[in-house]
């Protein structure tokens, strides 16, 4: 099955939400951020480039049914202390239409905008197609004014499709902690690292410490012999720089009572899987977006090449029994 009319539309949608959220960074404000219940910060770019994705999904693709899943609502801004940022995030994302030439689309209202976040309220599941969105993701590293991504993929009938991933503050050189800058040979086509070796390995792991656990990652690291220091970056970026071989391993490990959500992988998962490398959970089963909104998953997840995979996998096992033992 061809997908060539969602990728197009995919492209357009987190283009637009890439120049808002650029737009927001450089002017963004202690007054910009809101609180979600979990108390992680959420902006107004987060319900600016649902806004955008979600109406430039439905506009470019109107015969499609449509379908869903994202992180944000309007729950929040639809409370009367949340006007002022309502009539900025409309203002927003009706400059961002403007500035891409789309003189055939009328001004969006509050109204239009609060429809179009609450799209995003959908389950997914194994059936039919459903959009997987997460607006920016890594909102401490964009307050930070570091990395974040756009995050889109497409589901069908449980697998991931396609998907478009924009990191808008992401340099073209290597991130990775070991003195060289290299920039890819072909910007069009990148390709996982294929070193086999551990020891020559760079690693990425989550900046935030709030939600994932270290403690199993030094742990394997010892076992690989990894020589580098980890690499620590907010975001999908991780997946972007493994995926162009800026390093080799990525490993994440929720914290005990922490769920991933599927937004926060699926276009990232399809990103490395492209560039010819793996996801899996600590089982080495492959990433199951299936099951509605979570991910349920043996541990957590690693991400590497074919050729240092079963090595990692060995690593990991060893290290989740070492630390079992030892409590």
């Amino acid at each position: 099955m061809s997908y060539d009319k969602q990728l197009a539309a995919a492209k357009t949608a987190v283009s637009l939400a890439a120049r808002l959220s650029q737009k927001v960074q450089k002017s963004l404000l202690q007054s910009d951020i809101q609180s979600k219940s979990d108390r992680s910060p959420v902006t107004v770019a987060d319900y600016g480039s649902q806004a955008l994705v979600s109406f430039i999904l439905e506009k470019e693709l109107p015969t499609m049914s449509f379908s869903l899943v994202a992180e944000e609502d309007s729950a929040d801004l639809c409370k009367e202390e949340s006007r002022e940022t309502l009539h900025r995030i409309t203002k927003l994302v009706n400059e961002t239409l403007a500035s891409d030439g789309m003189s055939d689309i009328s001004a969006l209202s509050e109204e239009d905008v609060l429809m179009a976040i609450d799209k995003g309220k959908s389950e997914g599941g194994p059936h039919s197609q459903h959009w997987i969105l997460d607006p920016i993701d890594g909102t401490n590293g964009f307050i930070r004014g570091d990395q974040y991504a756009i995050a889109l993929a497409l589901l069908d009938k449980g697998k991931v499709v396609l998907a478009v991933l924009a990191c808008p503050n992401l340099p073209l050189v290597s991130v990775t902690s070991n003195g060289h800058q290299c920039t890819s040979k072909d910007k069009d086509k990148v390709q996982v690292t294929a070193t086999n070796n551990p020891e020559e390995a760079s690693l990425f792991e989550s900046f935030e410490a709030a939600h994932y656990s270290h403690d199993l990652s030094s742990l394997i690291i010892g076992k690989l012999g990894v020589k580098a220091l980890p690499v620590r970056i907010d975001s999908q970026a991780k997946y972007c720089t493994l995926s162009r071989g800026d390093g080799a391993i990525y490993m994440c490990f929720p914290r005990n009572g922490y769920h991933e959500k599927i937004w926060d992988h699926a276009a990232g998962y399809m990103v490395v899987t492209e560039a010819g490398g793996i996801v899996v959970d600590a089982s080495g089963n492959p990433l199951d977006f299936s099951r509605g909104r979570y991910l349920d998953l043996d541990t957590g997840i690693i991400a590497t090449n074919q050729k240092l995979m079963p090595s990692l996998l060995r690593a990991l096992q060893e290290s989740i029994k070492e630390k079992a033992s030892s409590l």
